[in-house]
């Protein structure tokens, strides 16, 4: 049952989807603190490897929020829920015996089946049939027969949309009816076996929300094969279901081909009333509808304007380079704090990381600081070391003695 709908009408569930919720990515961790750019220069920084660990996650978290920024930048206003408030209503015509049309002679009445969305902020407002697929109203057999109790609608390529449909029919007695209303639904949307249904709490739902319920389900029961992702294995549910112990997750949307309906109508029961107090009486009935956010078409032809391309790219650019001074700003502000806690332990540091940027740039291999002391030449190694040394260069000058030899013979 839709809230605010009388007990004559009958609305589809609308199940919520289902999917797995992404967390939020954590929050970048500190910046090494370092020296401002008149003091050191970025080329000859070198952090420390615990340092280097944090800033190359800084680096991850970085690209990750910049893709996250990228992807918001691509996703315009979702559909919305909307009401579409439904009138019916009808007047009656007596029969008029002096008449001299044949229509006026006889009594008659037309009912009236007409909406509109409320609180329509677009400047084009949607015509009243372009929310739904078909129309079918059922009057009373008994009294109109087998043959021409239905009035039927349905939406075809070269339909013109209307604000409203009226039917005609001859008649002086109340008329009992059954308005048959199918939602328009884009996507499409399908009702779900009864079975499916009570697993996944969806009972209308468009495809691809059934599918990513689907691997929910999965997910939170664990029945992915560790061993082999490709494959599920079903619980009780699944084998009652989908009769089979074990299936690909790439089969599920071929085999739910069989486990998909149409989705329900809208019924509302209705009487056509002939009495003359009855005739200014209108029943209403709001029926909720999706819709396009009126932000979109306004987004999307802003995007695609040449001008605001330029206008978009140097704002963009601008953005960069606040975000930069901002960063360039707090090293400065870090590199203050931590010289202000602890003077010679941040020099002492500083003094170790420039010694490693000094060695690397000028490729420096070993210590000189410990190659300078006679007791370095005295470790256990210098023996080997040396013998090594005299083997290396003896067969480096019996090299070139070879080379000199084939020379001459050639």
């Amino acid at each position: 049952w839709r809230p605010g709908m009388p007990s004559g009408a009958r609305m589809p569930h609308q199940g919520a989807p289902m999917g797995p919720p992404g967390p939020p990515f954590g929050g970048s961790p500190a910046v090494r603190p370092g020296l401002p750019a008149p003091v050191m220069e970025p080329s000859r920084k070198r952090p420390a490897p615990s340092q280097q660990v944090q800033q190359q996650q800084n680096v991850q978290n970085r690209a990750r929020n910049a893709k996250r920024r990228k992807m918001a930048d691509k996703i315009l206003p979702q559909r919305q829920k909307r009401k579409l408030r439904l009138y019916i209503s009808n007047t009656f015509n007596p029969a008029k015996p002096d008449a001299d049309d044949s229509d006026g002679s006889i009594a008659s009445w037309e009912l009236r089946v007409e909406g509109k969305l409320l609180d329509d902020p677009g400047k084009l407002k949607r015509k009243f049939s372009s929310f739904f697929k078909s129309l079918v109203i059922e009057l009373d057999k008994d009294l109109y027969g087998p043959d021409n109790h239905l009035v039927e609608w349905h939406r075809t390529p070269t339909t013109q949309e209307t604000d409203g449909f009226q039917v005609k029919r001859p008649g002086d007695v109340s008329v009992r009816c059954t308005l048959l209303l199918m939602l328009d639904y884009q996507p499409p949307q399908f009702k779900l076996d009864p079975r499916l249904a009570r697993l996944l709490g969806i009972h209308t739902q468009t495809r691809s929300c059934i599918i990513q319920a689907l691997w929910q389900y999965v997910k939170t029961n664990k029945l992915q094969d560790s061993h082999d992702k490709e494959y599920i294995n079903c619980d009780k549910y699944f084998q009652q279901i989908f009769d089979c112990p074990r299936l690909k997750f790439s089969e599920i949307p071929q085999r739910l081909t069989n486990l998909l309906l149409p989705p329900d109508p809208i019924v509302i029961n209705h009487v056509i009333s002939v009495d003359p107090n009855d005739q200014k009486k209108t029943a209403c009935y709001d029926i909720d509808v999706e819709v396009e956010d009126p932000l979109k078409s306004q987004m999307s032809s802003f995007l695609l304007s040449t001008a605001n391309q330029q206008e978009i790219a140097s704002l963009d650019n601008k953005i960069h380079e606040t975000i930069e001074s901002i960063n360039q700003l707090k090293i400065q502000r870090d590199f203050m704090l931590s010289f202000s806690r602890d003077p010679k332990g941040y020099i002492q540091d500083w003094l170790k990381s420039q010694s490693r940027d000094l060695k690397l740039m000028t490729d420096v291999v070993g210590n000189p600081e410990e190659e300078r002391r006679a007791e370095f030449y005295h470790e256990p190694w210098s023996q080997e070391a040396v013998s090594r040394y005299f083997y290396s260069k003896i067969q480096q000058r019996r090299q070139e003695l070879e080379q000199a030899l084939a020379v001459r013979n050639t």
